[in-house]
């Protein structure tokens, strides 16, 4: 055994945060049971649709990247003493971006890699934006952040729905009375390519940009002047400004940076798994991924863990309601289960941390 990893399970939060996972998963179990739906076959369906297959591996971590994007960026405004619950409409901005400039932006034309590189990038950026109106509104006129981000969300996700009831927008033209409301399928050009190139196991190239990006915001957070900044900043925002630090352009700027992890959150939805914009595209991606920032407590390790642990739970979620007819609600019930074991099991750590 590599002593990195003796040295992480001889924390005791490593256990007793499994303890808590292992105990919230048994009560979910038990509401099943009570449900009148057979264990085994609820266990055997949620196995099936998490793990059970190359498919279902590749869905749950597709899955996974999406929250672990908006994990990191949680966690990167969290420096900053920010709170960006923005993540549901940075998503959904990044997908309405990506759609267009995949169906109408002309990055079909461009040359290969470029053309599903574009609209990632854009969406990025789109999303990079919606974040920094709320930064804006932080640092110019005092506007709470959390209120800010959750409103730009609401709007954010309506602007989804507006765009896909519409011919004018990015509706696919009406042919009948059986069209539905959604986008034209993207070009094959834009689509993110898979890193098997088959279908049976479509895990795309996002996940090795998410690793990436994972390693690159631990690295800022904990090796550079930029995290040390934001540290100071989140910490005693006076202190820092006497100090010469620019505080608006933190502020502005590590919200751009959260949103454009949404953004770009968003489009590797669109272009690596649904390739058509939908009404309820982002799903409440953006929320789960949040909850999985806040259960990181500022933790790049911890997100990527926590977005692990929801991805498969979504997956096999579904699986277990498609194939053992529980109610996806039971599952985000188990979520929220998790959430508060989780929650207080992280109190009890820092009352017997903290120094009487």
């Amino acid at each position: 055994m590599t002593s990195p990893w003796r040295s992480a399970l001889a924390r005791p939060a490593v256990w007793i945060s499994l303890a808590a996972v292992l105990g919230a998963l048994a009560f979910g179990l038990l509401l099943v049971a009570l449900m009148g739906v057979p264990v085994g076959d609820a266990i055997e369906a949620f196995a099936e649709g998490a793990w059970g297959s190359p498919y279902a591996v590749a869905a749950s971590l597709n899955r996974s990247l999406a929250f672990a994007l908006v994990g990191l960026g949680f966690v990167l405004a969290q420096r900053a003493n920010l709170t960006n619950v923005g993540g549901e409409g940075q998503i959904a901005v990044g997908g309405i971006v990506a759609t267009a400039v995949a169906l109408y932006g002309g990055a079909k034309e461009l040359p290969a890699g470029l053309a599903f590189v574009l609209p990632a990038l854009a969406a990025a950026l789109a999303g990079g934006l919606w974040g920094a109106i709320a930064g804006v509104l932080k640092a110019k006129v005092g506007t709470n952040e959390v209120i800010s981000t959750l409103m730009l969300s609401f709007i954010a996700v309506w602007m989804v729905y507006g765009s896909v009831q519409s011919e004018q927008l990015l509706r696919q033209p009406v042919s009948n009375a059986t069209t539905l409301p959604e986008s034209l399928e993207i070009p094959d050009p834009t689509k993110i390519p898979l890193l098997t190139g088959d279908f049976s196991m479509p895990l795309h190239w996002g996940l090795p940009v998410g690793i990436v990006l994972a390693i690159v915001v631990a690295v800022v957070l904990n090796r550079t002047v930029l995290g040390l900044r934001l540290r100071a900043v989140g910490l005693n925002p006076l202190a820092a400004r006497r100090a010469g630090m620019p505080m608006v352009s933190s502020v502005v700027g590590v919200l751009f940076a959260a949103g454009a992890l949404g953004g770009l959150a968003g489009a590797f939805m669109l272009q690596g798994e649904q390739y058509s914009l939908k009404t309820g595209f982002s799903s409440s991606y953006g929320f789960d991924g949040l909850v999985v920032g806040l259960l990181a407590r500022g933790s790049v390790t911890g997100v990527v863990a926590g977005s692990l642990l929801f991805g498969f739970l979504r997956s096999g979620g579904i699986n277990m309601e498609m194939s053992a007819n529980v109610p996806t609600a039971l599952v985000v019930v188990i979520q929220g289960l998790i959430i508060v074991t989780l929650a207080g099991a992280a109190h009890r750590l820092d009352k017997k941390e903290t120094p009487r």
